[in-house]
């Protein structure tokens, strides 16, 4: 079937000058651009004054459960995202035959969370379908638990790490894109360099990426970053450093030299980038509070050593000092941590801990150990991070690629998960000016597609799939957040030739491929 879009501003990824062009899609594959006259189509679409760029790519997501939820993925056609990669933070479902609590604060609970092997998901997934294109990464945890069982969260001996690798190489056999670790997360926290080193070895020599979660992003963001510098120069690997920030306002001054040395690394020969996500804060389980001490334990023991007098005094202790730990506690304080969701009180979602606090006439500390202790269900905060000075500075480099970093976990997720691609058009370009279009939609789509290897997406060129957004940009404003099954300001996105939304409503198309390297093929 053929469409044809007449007059449009076609931005096409790759940075270059915004152009005024016909564009002819035939089947999956844009198939001419120029002025094409009166060419015989079945869909005409009127694109003047609209801006047709490539289909948004996230390149740091946490959707493979959503997915399997909501196979249509609305809240990402109704940004104009059309391919996302998962599997990030060291937070996965494979390989697994075991719950895990913050997997299930991060992805979502459902009926069946984890699969033996990457090929096993792949299954589901293809049952499923999806709205938009897919890649995943093989999460660290995951290794980690199906190697050292329970016992996950402590140093591995060497044949353990061998087995790790052996399951690493065996899901980037199966078609995954890379290596994803969150060392501010237990169990990828107690990795150590040798591990670590080893693990990304197997993924240098697959010619795949390694994305870090840095185990500090706050007072110790340099050195955590110069802990994976030395990874990537003794492993030889590519690396991507998820949702580059420096947390905590005293910290800001940090943001410099931060973009400084991932510079001087690319300059030694390294292959440094990173993702960022167009916000002030950021959200994650409200666990993640508590120093490592007490996270390296099950959920279920973490609760019942909080009821102790003695480990709340320890623990207030840790969380206000936060040496070699990021107590967000102390870098951010409680009146700028909120609850977005807490099902066993929901009455206080929305509320900040400090408010939550003199609600319930205690000591924010005392409140907050009292919510974990008695909480069922995902607990999830939202948390002040930075300053929008921080985010433009990291905004604007030359290494950034966008991810939305969308958690679909809880009723009341962070915007990010239904605006994060929109809100960086509108804030940034439209209401601030630090971006043009053409560099917005760059860091939108054909920078993560050259990071990645992505072949035959990310930009509008003849050839490539017909992953596409249409837009009036001048009606994108940041006020205007995008909720669960509301309307889209989009006027049409396409992924691989189909249609999934028009006129801001969603069709219900479930045309995306599962994306496998090195081409992105479909698998």
């Amino acid at each position: 079937m053929r469409k044809l879009f007449k007059d449009a501003t076609i931005v096409d990824g790759t940075g270059a000058g915004a152009y005024c062009s016909d564009l002819l899609v035939e089947g999956g594959t844009i198939r001419a651009i120029g002025r094409l006259g009166e060419i015989q189509s079945e869909r005409t679409f009127d694109c003047r004054g609209l801006v047709l760029a490539p289909g948004f790519i996230d390149l740091h997501a946490h959707s493979e459960i959503h997915v399997l939820r909501d196979p249509v993925m609305g809240a990402k056609i109704a940004q104009g995202i059309t391919t996302e990669f998962g599997g990030n933070c060291g937070i996965g479902v494979f390989p697994s035959n075991t719950s895990d609590s913050l997997a299930e604060e991060v992805l979502g609970a459902a009926s069946h969370h984890y699969w033996p092997t990457f090929a096993e998901y792949k299954e589901v997934w293809y049952r499923s379908g999806s709205g938009v294109n897919m890649g995943f990464f093989q999460a660290h945890g995951p290794l980690r638990s199906a190697v050292l069982g329970s016992d996950a969260s402590r140093p591995a001996g060497e044949a353990e790490v061998a087995k790790m690798a052996a399951l690493l190489a065996e899901s980037l056999e199966c078609g995954a894109w890379g290596l994803s670790t969150g060392l501010y997360y237990e169990p990828c926290q107690s990795a150590d360099r040798g591990e670590l080193i080893a693990l990304a070895t197997v993924v240098a020599r697959n010619a795949r990426l390694l994305a870090v979660h840095l185990r500090c992003e706050g007072s110790a963001v340099l050195q955590s970053l110069d802990e994976v510098l030395d990874i990537a120069r003794s492993s030889g690997v590519h690396l991507q450093i998820s949702h580059l920030k420096a947390v905590g306002m005293a910290n800001q001054v940090l943001v410099d030299e931060l973009l400084k040395r991932i510079e001087a690394a690319n300059d030694e020969g390294l292959v440094v980038g990173f993702d960022q996500y167009p916000y002030l804060w950021g959200s994650t389980s409200l666990f993640s509070l508590l120093p490592p001490s007490l996270l390296a334990l099950p959920r279920s023991s973490v609760k019942q050593h909080l009821q102790e007098q003695t480990v709340r005094t320890q623990t207030r202790a840790l969380m206000e000092q936060g040496e070699g730990w990021d107590s967000i506690a102390a870098l951010v304080g409680f009146d700028d941590i909120t609850l977005l969701s807490l099902p066993s009180h929901p009455h206080y979602e929305g509320l900040s801990i400090a408010q939550v606090a003199a609600l319930r006439e205690q000591d924010p500390y005392d409140a907050l150990f009292d919510l974990l202790v008695e909480c069922e269900g995902p607990a999830v905060m939202g948390d002040v991070t930075q300053c929008e000075e921080s985010v433009v500075k990291i905004m604007t480099h030359r290494q950034m690629c966008f991810g939305s970093d969308a958690l679909y976990s809880s009723p009341h997720p962070h915007p990010r998960s239904f605006n994060a691609a929109l809100h960086l058009i509108a804030r940034y370009v439209n209401e601030r000016g630090d971006l043009t279009i053409e560099e917005a939609v760059e860091r939108l789509s054909g920078r993560s597609a050259r990071r990645l290897g992505l072949d035959g997406r990310g930009i509008i060129a003849e050839g490539f799939k017909a992953d596409l957004v249409l837009f009036d940009q001048a009606t994108l404003t940041s006020s205007d957040a995008i909720e669960a099954g509301g309307a889209s300001p989009l006027a049409l996105v396409m992924v691989n030739g189909e249609v999934a939304l028009e006129a801001g409503t969603l069709v219900g198309t479930t045309s995306g491929r599962l994306l496998v390297p090195s081409t992105g093929r479909t698998d």
